[in-house]
């Protein structure tokens, strides 16, 4: 038979809350303490994720989700119109300009209309974008100040720059300007695209040009699905058009670009992998059990002193089931009045916190997000973490019986028949007997604290297992390191005598004092070939070229009477100061040094870790290399085999012919291969594609006949790095603006800026769960207290003094600290080794080190708190008279 008593139930749950408001206060402060750790975490993921992301944007250059490249005209007029594409934006490139004042700066100039503008954060602050049929142009601050020009509307302006190889020199009308952005990696020139299409006819250009790209029509867009899976919806777009992003070699190719800023599609693709999929599980599972442990032993400390009220209604006939909704519609009404506190909590809390993080992370934009997907899963999270940590305090309360109930002791099922002896009784095994009459909580307890050091021994050993030293000598191999600009800028190889490091600029800076050490590296700047297997030549190819487009390399390629392939080679040419930096993989370097010397080193592919791409070079220690420098080449037409001038190339690749290169006039040189060695990363060309080998300095310039300098490495005294700093500064902007300089202090920063964002992520997380695990700690012995006060009060009446309860409370403080870092230290024994080997997988510049020293900074603060809290935790025990606790039943 039903009753309808929901109305009753309700009523004595509210009226019960009403009379415990001291209780009430403590829960909902627990409450809000989760919501206010869910809220901050959420806040801080979510703001560091938006400011990722813009961060990646400006990296990118541009927030379109993705987009179709170097399309046709028609191509892009049949895909603008596709109904996935919520909204696109067309991009021309036009040219370059290189020549200073731009040799340090990427500056592309072309068309983009408002919306593919507004995507590459080329928005004018003051006036607008060019007009059709105009002179017009807009730029950014940073443009105009190369060029000195005054941000003015009407200013003019003159460009030298190229279009696909063809130099021009264009005058433009400023009609507009955005402030520079320094994240953004590339400046803009803007032009009508009737004026790209008059300086591509002027310069005898037809779209795609010879380089693919000039004057090509780039679609970039936004997709009505969103930016989760970018990448299928672009392919499924070429796919409804009858065309593909797979094979380049067939006519219906276009190539699609993903935006790799939005991490959405970086989480969705992370998602398919299981071990990402296992760790934000385990992260998830961490932040609810953080909060778990905050409620649990706060609705154990309510069901505890309410468990004899629980146990008269049952005799009046309440069920299990209606007491379990007593406590649940408690802790509703709780976490009404705790949740909204907590939310507004947590998101100052982030608020405040995220710029701190982003302050220690260079670039990143930084945004305090209010997404209200925050608020909600936050509210849900908190409210589901409420629900379950009140399901063992109820079935508690549904299971005890009335009887057991009037006479309920904690811990008191749990005795077992003792066998008397001669053992003398102590504070001390009284106190020990105490943390054994609830197991559960005393685990609960001694898991929470244990979780807080665990986290600040991980957070210590993975910061201080960063290695600067191993970081360095992956990134810069020298403190410091002159050349031209170009050998700096991305895109911009350094390849030519014009790039060459004049050698006043070398004296100049060891003129300028604490020099310690130094050499210069000498590039190749003229043709050099090597021979190589037909399959060596195929499989360097592979990468970068389908099979058809190899076959026909290989059909051209000169090939020798033994069958081997003419291919391009780099060379370096190293002073001791630059060959002393190498790492030697195999084989003897000594012999390399000597002027003249016929050795050299093949220069092998090594990962961050120092693992070898054994297929990275042919070449092994003791084999015999020829190397053919060549001074002249012969030109002919593939097909017809007609000689071609050199005056004749520019027209005959423009009328599309297939041309074969020859070497005419040349010398061969054989050397011997004594070592296979490493270029580290700060020393090498910044580019590849074809073998590399090392020699000396002094039988590089004899065999080359060149002595083009390509860098000059060097080491300054100790304490002399900032005044070579402001040195370098200085004479690269005043002095020589076309060169550019590295410094090994650029890397440091970077390294510590990466370090310290872990540092104070960890560092937040050790404070949460530590306040989590305090507070724990503090319900565990007031929990304690108010479930044995009647106990206490007998003690007290035959004999115990105040101050041995005071002591007795004190030793079972002192007794969970010490069982709380036996743990964390069995924990930490057993757990980070495998964590430090993880991070070593993921970061090549970590290096596992053990420390305990976390555990014994804690041991101070522990001591106090198992002292202070019981002693605090005490004098509610003795608000009360001896005689009135032994009258409570």
């Amino acid at each position: 038979m039903k009753v309808a008593n929901r109305r009753c139930i309700f009523r004595l749950s509210l009226r019960t809350l009403r009379a415990n408001r001291a209780r009430n206060r403590v829960a909902v402060a627990a409450i809000a303490l989760t919501a206010l750790l869910f809220t901050a975490l959420l806040t801080i993921a979510m703001s560091l994720n938006e400011g990722v992301q813009q961060s990646n944007f400006r990296q990118v250059g541009g927030f379109s989700q993705g987009g179709f490249k170097y399309l046709t005209q028609a191509q892009f007029e049949a895909l603008r119109d596709d109904p996935r594409i919520a909204a696109w934006g067309l991009r021309r490139f036009l040219g370059m300009p290189t020549e200073a004042p731009f040799n340090k700066s990427h500056v592309e100039i072309g068309y983009s209309d408002t919306n593919q503008a507004h995507w590459m954060y080329c928005d004018p602050v003051e006036g607008r974008l060019p007009k059709e049929g105009t002179d017009e142009a807009a730029t950014d601050t940073r443009v105009l100040a190369l060029l000195g020009i005054e941000p003015e509307l009407g200013a003019q302006f003159t460009v030298t720059f190229t279009v696909d190889g063809h130099q021009t020199t264009q005058t433009f009308t400023l009609c507009g300007w955005w402030e520079y952005d320094e994240a953004v990696v590339a400046s803009h020139i803007l032009l009508p695209e009737s004026r790209v299409q008059a300086v591509l006819d002027e310069v005898g250009v037809t779209p795609p040009g010879e380089d693919g790209m000039t004057g090509a029509w780039n679609m970039d867009m936004m997709l009505r699905s969103g930016a989760k899976h970018i990448e299928q919806d672009l392919n499924a777009i070429l796919d409804d058009h009858g065309m593909q992003s797979e094979d380049n070699g067939q006519e219906n190719y276009v190539r699609i670009g993903v935006n790799w800023g939005y991490t959405s599609a970086q989480l969705s693709e992370a998602l398919r992998d299981p071990a990402t999929v296992a760790a934000l599980a385990a992260i998830l599972l961490l932040i609810v059990l953080t909060g778990y442990l905050i409620i649990y032993n706060v609705f154990q400390i309510s069901v505890t002193s309410d468990i004899r009220f629980y146990g008269l209604l049952k005799t009046i006939g309440t069920t299990p089931r209606q007491l379990r909704r007593i406590i649940r519609q408690q802790a509703v009404a709780l976490s009404l009045v705790g949740i909204p506190i907590g939310l507004a909590a947590g998101w100052l809390v982030g608020c405040v916190l995220t710029p701190v993080i982003v302050r220690r992370m260079n670039g990143m934009e930084e945004v305090r997000s209010a997404d209200p997907r925050i608020f909600v899963f936050a509210a849900v999270f908190a409210l589901a973490t409420v629900l379950l940590s009140c399901r063992r305090p109820g079935r508690l309360a549904g299971k005890v019986s009335p009887v057991e109930a009037v006479r309920y002791t904690e811990g008191a099922k749990n005795r077992r028949h003792i066998r008397r002896g001669g053992k003398r009784v102590s504070l001390w095994s009284m106190a020990w007997a105490n943390l054994g009459r609830s197991r559960g909580k005393t685990a609960v307890t001694i898991l929470s604290l244990s979780l807080a050091v665990v986290l600040l021994t991980v957070t210590m050993t993975f910061t201080r297992g960063f290695d600067l030293e191993k970081y360095l000598r992956g990134m810069a191999a020298a403190d410091f390191q002159l050349a031209n600009a170009d050998y700096f800028q991305v895109g911009a190889l350094w390849s030519s005598a014009a790039q060459a490091l004049p050698e006043q600029a070398v004296t100049d800076v060891q003129a300028a004092g604490g020099v310690q050490q130094g050499g210069c590296v000498y590039g190749l700047t003229t043709a050099v070939q090597e021979f190589v297997t037909e399959d060596w030549y195929r499989t360097g190819r592979a990468r970068w070229y389908d099979a058809a487009a190899i076959d026909q390399q290989v059909d051209y390629a000169e090939r020798t009477a033994d069958g081997l392939l003419a291919d391009r080679v780099q060379l370096y040419g190293m002073e001791a100061f630059a060959l002393d930096r190498l790492t030697v993989l195999e084989g003897d370097l000594d012999r390399v040094y000597a002027p003249g010397s016929r050795y050299i080193a093949a220069v092998y592919t090594v990962d961050e870790y120092g693992r070898v791409e054994e297929n990275s070079h042919w070449a092994r220690v003791g084999d015999t290399v020829t190397l053919r420098y060549v001074e002249r080449f012969a030109y002919y037409d593939a097909e017809t085999g007609a000689a071609i001038a050199a005056e004749e190339l520019d027209a005959a690749y423009a009328a599309g012919r297939s041309i074969l290169s020859r070497a005419e006039t040349f010398r061969d040189e054989t050397y011997t291969v004594a070592a296979r060695v490493a270029v580290p990363t700060g020393l090498n060309y910044r580019y590849y594609g074809a073998d590399e080998f090392v020699m000396n300095s002094e039988t590089f310039c004899q065999d080359t006949g060149t002595d083009t300098v390509m860098y000059y490495a060097f080491d300054v005294q100790d304490g002399a790095d900032a005044a070579m700093e402001s040195f370098l500064a200085d004479y690269t902007t005043s002095v020589a603006p076309e060169l550019d300089y590295a410094s090994r202090a650029t890397y440091s920063a970077e390294f510590y800026s990466f370090r310290n964002m872990f540092l104070t992520l960890g560092g937040v997380l050790c404070l949460i769960i530590g306040l989590v695990g305090v507070l724990n700690f503090f319900n565990a012995i007031l929990t304690g207290i108010i479930a044995r006060r009647h106990e206490l009060a007998v003690l007290q009446a035959i004999g115990m003094t105040p101050r041995q309860l005071r002591r007795m409370l004190v030793c079972e403080g002192l007794l969970y600290m010490l069982s709380t870092l036996a743990l964390t230290m069995l924990l930490t024994v057993a757990l980070a080794p495998l964590a430090g080997a993880a991070v070593e997988r993921m970061f090549w510049f970590f290096t596992y080190r053990f420390t305990v020293l976390p555990v014994l900074l804690v041991l101070p603060l522990f001591a106090v708190l198992g002292v202070a809290i019981p002693v605090l935790s005490s004098r509610a025990a003795q608000r009360h008279s001896v005689v009135e606790r032994l009258r409570e039943e």
